[in-house]
């Protein structure tokens, strides 16, 4: 399930709060204070710079993969630290996941596109351009958690999987509506669009994260659209 456009493309907002927070827990402290500080909790402890370190690391590295000490070494914290903060590794996950989708939703609201076409194009494009971004690990963390945490919690294993139903119930949504007002053509089978395009998105996700370009991606959604039904055109009406 961190994100620029061409197209049809979100606009992402000037002040990227997600950018600015990976980029502050990522920044090295100054020689002088790391050598007074004794590892672990800092005093100024910054919770969101925290949690944005630790989300890089799931995402590069997946749930399972991820250790106490990976987290722990990207936070700045000692392991009792982490736990107060936090919770356990599985708690700072699912955190770490709704940051990720809340800051999705914000960033793309696709929706409230006038067409369902362009709703869908939107969503797509952005996509496409948030997979590639190089000011985060590539593809995409729901992604990472669908495929690397199969051994985790029933807990954990459902939240995962109510993302990405929601995820397709949002476009599902969208494209029903397009049908009751016309822009997609009536009788489209609604659910086997939806998954259809989610199935893209999926597959985008997985392209990015072994390194297919921008420019690919791109591609595919181009290629995606032109599959996109096209409602019937109106007959014109014979002069009297």
């Amino acid at each position: 399930m961190r994100h620029s456009g061409i197209g049809g493309a979100c606009r992402k907002p000037r002040i990227n709060l997600i950018s600015i927070i990976m980029k502050k827990a990522a920044a090295p402290a100054p020689a002088e204070t790391a050598a007074r500080k004794p590892r672990g909790r800092p005093r100024s402890f910054d919770r969101d710079a925290a949690l944005a370190a630790a989300m890089r690391v799931f995402w590069r590295k997946g749930f399972e993969a991820t250790s106490i000490s990976d987290l722990t070494e990207a936070m700045n914290l000692n392991p009792p630290s982490l736990y107060s903060a936090f919770g356990d590794k599985e708690q700072l996950f699912l955190e770490a996941v709704e940051s990720y989708s809340s800051h999705n939703r914000e960033s793309c609201p696709y929706a409230s596109e006038a067409t369902a076409r362009g709703a869908v194009e939107k969503l797509l494009t952005y996509s496409a351009n948030e997979l590639t971004d190089a000011g985060h690990p590539p593809g995409c963390l729901m992604a990472m958690a669908s495929t690397t945490a199969a051994n985790s919690s029933p807990l954990l294993q459902k939240m995962i999987a109510q993302k990405r139903a929601l995820a397709r119930e949002s476009l599902l949504g969208r494209i029903k509506r397009g049908i009751d007002e016309g822009d997609v053509p009536a009788g489209t089978d609604a659910g086997a669009l939806a998954d259809f395009y989610f199935t893209i998105l999926t597959g985008m996700a997985m392209q990015a994260r072994e390194g297919v370009t921008r420019k690919s991606l791109l591609a595919t959604v181009a290629q995606a659209m032109s599959l996109f039904p096209k409602p019937a055109r109106k007959k014109a009406t014979a002069p009297a």
